[in-house]
């Protein structure tokens, strides 16, 4: 009898068993343990500092297994790899830093209505909430709304993103709920020439409302050029 329970309890871990969206392997978790670790090895080491004039942190590079993480969860509707990221951004975030301040609100970068109706989902505040599950850190996912639809940016010069993004947020929830003494912590999923950061930014302080920093999942490695 208990040879027929452990047979069946290893069918029902083959059962429950899903495919690695990035191998195609069979796992249990949202990556199998070599695309976990491949992922891992792109966590910036010694790199994780704020630079002004926009202080940015990150958790890993652009580039490998990471890039291809954040394409697959963004347009192949592997939603749980939030879940890692965030949490694997909010541990580092803790970690790096001298004090952890509590008057913050999280705010993600918001996607135009139309492509979060196209996508479904808002990968930044998927991965808000988790990085929220580990700093404990209250989170608006509304906070600021994409009031104009932006073309993509990857293959714009960065004059091209500065004024591809010109007034393109509003305020969303933040408009009518703003936390009393409480500045902003932006989060997204990549930074790359802070274009998109800058523009949010720009709304917030005309309410004059304070914004702490910029936290990402990924940036790209030649990130600091733009910040001149």
């Amino acid at each position: 009898m208990n040879g027929w329970l452990r047979s069946l309890s290893g069918w029902g871990d083959i059962v429950l068993a899903s495919q690695c969206p990035l191998c195609q392997r069979s796992t249990s978790r949202e990556l199998c343990q070599d695309c976990w670790t491949q992922v891992r090895q792109c966590q910036w080491v010694g790199c994780q500092t704020w630079y002004e004039p926009l202080p940015v942190f990150a958790w890993g590079q652009y580039k490998g297994a990471l890039k291809r993480t954040i394409a697959t969860l963004k347009y192949d509707n592997h939603r749980q790899l939030a879940s890692p990221l965030g949490h694997w951004l909010a541990e580092a975030w803790m970690t790096e830093l001298t004090t952890h301040p509590r008057t913050l609100t999280v705010v993600p970068i918001p996607l135009h209505p139309n492509k979060q109706q196209e996508r479904g989902f808002n990968q930044a505040e998927l991965l808000g909430r988790s990085f929220c599950e580990i700093t404990r850190l209250p989170l608006q996912p509304h906070g600021l709304i994409r009031s104009r639809f932006t073309e993509a940016q990857f293959h714009l010069s960065p004059q091209a993103r500065e004024q591809n993004l010109s007034g393109a947020f509003e305020l969303g929830t933040l408009r009518h709920h703003r936390p009393r003494h409480h500045a902003v912590l932006l989060l997204d999923d990549i930074y790359t020439t802070g274009a998109t950061a800058r523009s949010a930014i720009r709304v917030l302080q005309q309410f004059h409302i304070p914004v702490y920093g910029i936290v990402a999942v990924a940036r790209a490695s030649n990130f600091k050029q733009f910040l001149d």
